[in-house]
């Protein structure tokens, strides 16, 4: 048995950013802490569901309280107690979200569930044996574990419209949709058709963004591209008349003016899709001399991490983040930073936190641009740029009239900002903000740049006294567990990259299969994951004078300091190649980064 002298030399280690491998005590402590704060998470905002759930029905809303309890964020257990790996649970839609569409929608079945191994279906039709054992084998190389199939008897009817309802189809028939209306582009009905097919597909294959460009230079192609895993990926190209017609009605159901393609303008709409909302945000701008650009950002609640699958394989820097966002902690103010490049996950890193925070006992106000996903029990302000107080500045200053215990900050963009967080922080309220920079260090440095000449001393160490945690992101794309292959690192690797790495000569590493599969779409990728360069400052006042010199001074001193705890991208890293996510080859090109 592990003894707590141990234990605490292993979080020492961690503090001074060295590599330590997990052990089982500790592995199962952190999921007994996320386990405890689950079900807290559920019954919290319950009482609070079922009453509104009750005012909907009288207004003819039909909401269930799963529904209800999923728009309030809260997880549910089955959804974090489970590590990277094999899986033996998972819903209906995670396992739609996960198997390869082609596996299942063509053999008509409703997929219910996976519960102890044991995966639920509900088909239209009769399976035979082949079909059967070709998902239990598709199943089990996307990562679930299923033993067999136990098939539900459902009403012929209620199915069929669960089948309508929930799978939304259309994501297999895009292509045969664009090739009818290309044949008859007058026709309105499959116009629509098309656009709702094409976002639907953008959805099932994981797309983030749909980009649409409209040009009227007969040589010039007009393509529509999805963004997949950071990736652009050319999927249709439509003649330039055509993409004309999609991006007018684009620009209609986004409630903009479509006869102007010089004016750069934003606007947004919602569909259903699995039977859930999604919201698409809108961007137009012109293209060329006569051309439009369109890019659709779609805008999934499902698809958002929780706090706890976002910080898995960071324990230290979640449960450290889960203590300052307590709600116990009140009065105490700080300021806690996410930063990175244009898509690294800043906002969604953002929002977990709100997430986690207890909004049935804290007041939450966000102040973003642009309000991108509705937080229920949440207070959330649009920015207005332009307008008579509508700058981020601006609405900070109003937000603390309105007694917030956490003021969420979209971004940190320019010197008044930047002064205002720092006095809401001083204040006593805890401001958790984005800003550009590409190391954690560098935020400090990003920081005071922004901040006026004339105040730059006493800002800083306002800094000095109010920072908390600065956490650094990167978003690396992950293997597909169905087909990486696995080799020795001696393999793969030569000896100086393996001293760089250092892990062992005989360590099993997964590495990059360019040809694929049908798990990936042949491209041998599947997702991203979170990689942070993280410190965490956790002095009080009296002791924070060091940090205040080493920023005036040489901000590389604030890592030598006691009570500065340091999560390094190299340690990430080296858990990621050695739990077969990464290529290792890769790795070494996000460590020169």
């Amino acid at each position: 048995m592990t003894d707590k002298t141990t234990l605490d030399e292993e979080s020492s280690d961690r503090r001074v950013g060295k590599h330590v491998s997990s052990d089982g005590v500790e592995r199962r402590k952190s999921e007994t802490r996320k386990r405890s704060r689950s079900p807290e998470g559920r019954e919290r905002y319950l009482d609070m569901v079922q009453r509104e759930r009750a005012l909907m029905l009288e207004q003819g809303i039909a909401r269930s309280t799963e529904q209800l309890l999923d728009m309030a964020g809260a997880v549910l257990i089955s959804e974090i107690e489970e590590e990277e790996g094999i899986k033996d649970r998972a819903t209906g839609d995670q396992l739609r979200a996960v198997l390869p569409v082609q596996a299942w929608l063509p053999l008509s079945i409703h997929l219910i569930g996976l519960r102890e191994g044991v995966l639920r279906i509900a088909p239209l039709y009769d399976l035979n044996d082949r079909q059967i054992d070709a998902l239990i084998s598709t199943s089990s190389r996307s990562g679930f574990h299923v033993e067999r199939i136990e098939i539900e008897v459902w009403d012929r009817k209620e199915l069929i419209d669960t089948l309508r309802s929930v799978h939304d189809l259309s994501a297999d028939r895009c292509e045969k949709t664009l090739a009818q209306w290309l044949v008859d582009p007058d026709n309105g009905l499959l116009l629509n058709q098309f656009q709702r097919d094409m976002m639907a597909e953008a959805l099932q294959m994981r797309a983030s963004d749909i980009h649409l460009v409209q040009d009227n230079n007969p040589e010039a192609p007009n393509w529509i591209q999805y963004r997949i895993d950071g990736d652009i990926i050319p999927m249709h190209l439509l003649p330039a008349e055509a993409m004309a017609r999609l991006t007018t009605l684009l620009k209609r159901d986004a409630g903009l003016n479509f006869g102007d393609r010089v004016t750069p303008k934003d606007g947004r709409f919602g569909f259903m899709w699995q039977g859930r909302s999604i919201d698409v945000r809108v961007a137009a701008g012109p293209q060329a001399q006569d051309g439009e650009k369109i890019t659709l950002r779609l805008l999934d609640r499902a698809a958002l991490k929780g706090f706890d699958e976002l910080f898995r394989r960071h324990h230290d820097v979640g449960d450290y983040l889960a203590r300052l966002l307590s709600p116990e902690i009140k009065g105490g103010g700080g300021l806690i930073l996410l930063s990175g490049p244009t898509g690294s996950g800043k906002t969604t890193t953002l929002y977990a936190c709100v997430q986690q925070i207890d909004r049935r006992r804290r007041h939450v106000l966000t102040i973003e641009d642009p309000i991108e996903y509705e937080l229920r029990y949440a207070t959330q302000w649009q920015v207005r740029p332009g307008m008579p107080g509508g700058e981020f500045a601006d609405l900070i200053r109003a937000a603390m009239r309105h007694d917030p215990d956490y003021i969420i900050i979209g971004e940190m963009r320019d010197a008044d900002t930047v002064e205002t967080s720092l006095r809401a922080a001083e204040s006593g309220h805890t401001v958790i903000s984005t800003i550009h920079a590409d190391t954690a260090l560098q935020t400090f440095e990003r920081l005071r740049s922004l901040m006026p000449s004339e105040r730059e001393r006493s800002s800083t160490y306002t800094l000095s006294q109010q920072v908390r945690a600065i956490l650094n992101q990167r978003l690396v794309r992950t293997l597909c567990q169905g087909c990486a292959h696995k080799k020795k690192a001696s393999d793969v690797l030569q000896k100086h990259e393996i001293e760089e790495l250092g892990i062992a000569d005989d360590a099993r590493v997964r590495i990059h299969n360019t040809s694929g599969c049908d798990l990936c779409n042949r491209t041998g990728i599947s997702g991203r994951t979170l990689l942070l360069d993280a410190l965490m400052i956790t002095l009080g006042p009296a002791q924070r004078n060091e940090i205040y010199e080493a920023l005036i001074g040489n901000v590389n001193d604030i890592l030598k300091e006691d009570g500065v705890m340091v999560h390094t991208r190299r340690d990430g890293l080296i858990d990621l190649v050695l739990s077969g996510l990464v290529d290792p080859k890769a790795s070494l090109s996000y460590l020169g980064e």
